[in-house]
């Protein structure tokens, strides 16, 4: 038997080598408990996850329950605050009920594995999220990935099998671009065509809506009984987790059949009542979420008279193109060093091979802090 050089990781090295020729290198950067840096890299975007009332929310709990769930779901690891969390998420949202995860990314599994079969069809917009490439990839149907945004392409694939078993998947706003998805069209073509329609709201939820209720909400979609939604708690929400919103009998399906559901550690506590306080508060002040969206146009609105390309926002997520991946990386470095933190946004996380940086118009951000950033951006931008 043959061997690898350095041993069984040495492709390992040589791996390393190509990314970093390809400027593609990834490194982890530990930051304070204390701010340092003007944050427009997070996606804490309606300023919440050091709000007081969040935090102390999350202090209580894990007080009161403990540090961790402490076990799955269906054992030892709902709490009264997930059921909570759930009602009330699903109330605010439009939705007959909801299913708390411990992430996002669990909940786009559950649904895309559970909701499919061997022999169904599942048509998936080209530039969605990672967890929902993922989840067409372990569920059973097979998979049709059709042009960004285009419910004709949509159309097209389900009439070429018609009577199949389907459902279709979108983001209702790419995290890369910040553009939102033709929601309204692509429910009349899932409808013309008897298929469901599933819509991971991560970035929609507090932005879109109104008082931040969501995209399907703004869609008029919500509550339809063969539209789901998916969502984080981790960005408007400020927390951790995810969540699954829509009928009644689909979520008790998920419960008895998503497996990111039944094998895996229920939402700490704290992150529960985290996002539940957050919740509460966005119901309570509506206008943060037409702040964030205020914020973005003027990021993009200030970047585009300064000659920069920035992709118009439906969202609160702004992209700046950059020349390369190797400008991009340095570009976002030099803001850093000037006090700016921003996102930096590289193949293959981007699905055109295009660098970005990728800026968060976060709804607390004063006007005095969005005229730093705009200056430090302009600043160090790369020629050409």
């Amino acid at each position: 038997m043959s061997e690898e050089p350095d041993g069984p990781f040495g492709w390992i090295t040589a791996e390393a080598r190509r990314r970093a020729g390809a400027g593609l290198v990834r490194t982890l950067r530990p930051r304070p408990a204390e701010p340092d840096l003007l944050d427009l890299a997070s996606n804490d975007y309606l300023g919440l996850a050091r709000h007081p009332e969040v935090t102390a929310a999350a202090a209580g709990a894990a007080t009161l329950w403990g540090a961790g769930a402490t076990g799955s779901r269906l054992v030892t690891g709902s709490t009264e605050l997930h059921a909570e969390l759930e009602r009330e998420i699903a109330a605010f949202c439009g939705f007959e009920a909801a299913l708390v995860f411990s992430s996002g990314y669990a909940a786009n599994l559950a649904v895309l594995t559970a909701l499919s079969a061997h022999g169904s069809l599942t048509v998936s917009d080209a530039a969605n999220h990672a967890s929902i490439v993922d989840g067409c990839r372990l569920s059973r149907a097979e998979t049709a990935v059709v042009p960004h945004a285009d419910p004709h392409a949509v159309r097209k694939t389900l009439a070429a099998d018609p009577g199949r078993r389907a459902l279709v998947v979108t983001d209702s706003v790419f995290s890369v671009d910040g553009d939102a998805a033709p929601l309204v069209d692509l429910a009349e073509v899932c409808r013309d065509h008897g298929a469901a329609l599933v819509v991971d709201d991560a970035h929609g939820l507090g932005v879109l809506g109104e008082g931040g209720r969501g995209a399907l909400h703004a869609a008029g979609l919500a509550g339809a009984p063969d539209v789901v939604a998916t969502a984080t708690l981790s960005k408007s929400l400020g927390s951790q987790g995810g969540a699954v919103l829509g009928p009644a009998r689909v979520v008790e399906h998920l419960v008895n059949a998503a497996r990111t559901f039944i094998f895996d550690t229920g939402l700490a506590p704290a992150a529960a009542a985290a996002a539940l306080a957050a919740l509460r508060l966005l119901r309570r002040e509506p206008e943060r979420a037409a702040r964030a969206r205020t914020v973005a146009a003027t990021l993009h609105g200030r970047l585009t008279e300064a000659g920069l390309s920035a992709a118009r926002p439906d969202a609160a997520v702004v992209s700046v193109r950059a020349p390369s991946p190797e400008q991009a990386v340095r570009w976002a470095a030099d803001c850093r060093s000037q006090g700016l933190s921003v996102g930096c946004f590289r193949p293959p996380s981007v699905p055109d091979g295009i660098s970005r940086l990728r800026l968060t118009a976060r709804g607390d951000l004063s006007d005095r802090q969005i005229d730093a950033a705009l200056a430090v951006i302009s600043r160090t931008a790369p020629a050409g």
